[in-house]
């Protein structure tokens, strides 16, 4: 037979921490408010009863159809426990109810994130054990400690480990204490069994300072995130690289990233970050998506289908896209398109480099200095390299620069999968780096394609020689002569003697490599990842 259960919500007007803490608003409500409606959709249907000495407190639950039980005085001092209050509450629900009550729940109004599940798992397990008396919410509070004693500082510790290697310590949050009506007294509401659900993360939270408000309104204001995000060896890792640059600002979101079939190495990559990782194994990303139970869609997966964003759309899915000229950016809550151009003005798109989301390594680092001589060249063709421009480009540049001392960097992305060129004494040869813009601000001459990574440069002001790795990188539209780029073109077409010519330019030219420098700086591109972020994080919020 299901238990009566009697939620009783002590609540007064506040303290001088926190100023008529309970019916400040959060995240829209009264913080009374979110007791009450975590106490009201129980599936135990209790009888909720709201004890203060406030009015307006009391005038808010009886707005919300909850009971409200008038303190006396003697109960509604600063030194009153809430044992004896508790205890007059139940003797209350007992007279306007005349019915019997079997389990008591103290439910404090400062824990708001408590979730209905928690709280209904931890009434389950006193009513299925009839030996246990009392159920507390506590969370792992281990710690090294220290105290006084005779005035100085004391350890209360044997020997300083690892916070999981220290002896298991619990400390009590003021989220509920369920206890059997027996053992309600003035004195006392907990028997002699007892037993601790372990809260985790925001639900252990409690509201003691102003602090602690700001902490739950973050938590309110999260969502859960996923990021379709394509990267393998004919595409690059440049969407991989992308999504990660937008993940490290969305720190107060939950994240997982999904990976469609066959895109392997962008899951390795993500993984490698540290970041949750789901591979295609449904049927389709759609059907992956609905299993994560998630709020928000971010594709970076080039174009996308109609179909495909109308289907998230109609699931009440926020969704945000990154380069797609597809059919799906009309339906998208969001596209935001920093290197291939548009050709539909549409609201909520946002292109062009103004819009460029950069790693933080090139935003806060110094720019390129322009140096006299020519004295290192930096060759870099992304994640992948699937035309192998690394090899053609070193073939042609290499004996020139040998004859000259100009010392050569290759910098291999992790999918680079080609026969991996020599090393030599003017060549060095690296893989799989976390630190290129190092690489592009010690060169003095950069060979690289059409992607990314012409951004990257252009923050950095290295002048460079671009060859497109495939038709669509042909469509982009920064890696100009305008924007300080000297583009050959298709890289495969490019002949070695057009290559060795290029560079021997730059070489002959530091007033050429220095306006280079110039018109590549020009374009504000410092400020397009705090442009992107905001976007992101207004349509997440849907505002």
């Amino acid at each position: 037979m299901r238990p009566r259960v009697l939620i009783v919500i002590p609540a007064r007007g506040g303290s001088k921490a926190v100023p008529r803490k309970n019916v400040r608003t959060l995240d829209g409500r009264p913080l009374i408010a979110h007791a009450i409606a975590t106490a009201a959709s129980s599936n135990f249907r209790p009888f909720v009863l709201v004890s203060s000495d406030d009015d307006e407190i009391l005038a808010i639950a009886r707005s919300l159809g909850c009971t409200a039980l008038q303190r006396p005085p003697e109960l509604a001092g600063d030194d009153v426990t809430l044992d004896p209050v508790v205890a007059h509450a139940l003797d209350a629900a007992r007279s306007m109810t005349g019915k019997r009550i079997d389990i008591v729940v103290t439910l404090q109004p400062t824990s708001p994130l408590l979730s209905v599940a928690t709280l209904d798992r931890a009434i389950d397990r006193l009513d299925g054990d009839p030996a246990l008396d009392t159920v507390l919410s506590g969370t792992d509070d281990r710690h090294l400690r220290w105290t006084r004693v005779d005035g100085e500082l004391s350890p209360l510790y044997d020997e300083r480990v690892n916070r999981q290697q220290l002896p298991e310590a619990y400390r009590e949050t003021g989220g509920f204490l369920i206890t059997r009506a027996r053992h309600v007294t003035p004195r006392s509401r907990i028997g002699n069994r007892v037993t601790m659900e372990v809260l985790k993360g925001a639900e252990a939270i409690d509201i003691d300072t102003v602090h602690d408000f700001m902490l739950c309104e973050a938590y309110l204001k999260r969502r859960r995130v996923a990021f379709v995000v394509a990267g393998y060896r004919d595409i690059g890792l440049g969407h991989v690289h992308n999504a990660l640059a937008l993940a490290s600002e969305l720190v107060h979101h939950e994240l997982v990233f999904v990976t469609p079939r066959g895109h392997d190495l962008a899951a390795d990559v993500i993984e490698a970050h540290n970041y949750p990782v789901v591979r295609q194994r449904a049927p389709s990303i759609l059907d992956e998506l609905v299993t994560l139970s998630v709020d928000v869609v971010v594709n970076d997966i080039l174009d996308t289908e109609e179909a495909y964003v109308r289907a998230l759309k109609d699931a009440g899915l926020t969704v945000i896209n990154f380069e797609d000229l597809g059919n799906g950016a009309r339906q998208a809550d969001l596209v935001v398109n920093a290197i291939y151009p548009e050709r539909r003005f549409l609201p909520n798109h946002y292109f062009g480099p103004r819009y460029f989301l950069a790693r933080n390594e090139f935003v806060v680092g110094a720019t390129h200095s322009i140096r006299p001589e020519v004295e290192r060249v930096l060759v870099t063709f992304g994640g992948t390299d699937p035309s192998d421009l690394t090899k053609h480009v070193l073939a042609a540049i290499g004996p020139y620069c040998a004859e000259r001392s100009i010392a050569i960097d290759v910098v291999l992305g992790r999918g680079y999968s080609h026969p991996r060129p020599a090393a030599s004494d003017g060549v060095s040869v690296h893989q799989d780096v976390r630190n290129i813009s190092e690489y592009m601000r010690r060169a003095d001459v950069a060979f690289t394609s059409a992607g990314r990574t012409v951004l990257e440069l252009a923050l950095i002001g290295t002048p460079s020689i671009v060859l497109a790795q495939n038709e669509r990188e042909l469509t982009h539209l920064f890696a100009t002569e305008a924007n300080g780029f000297l583009n050959l073109g298709l890289g495969a077409r490019v002949e070695p003697d057009e290559l060795r010519a290029a560079l021997a330019d730059l070489v002959d030219s530091a007033m050429s490599r220095r306006r280079m420098h110039e018109l590549m700086q020009a374009p504000d591109l410092r400020h397009g990842r705090q442009r992107v972020v905001a976007l992101v994080e207004d349509a997440i919020m849907g505002r």
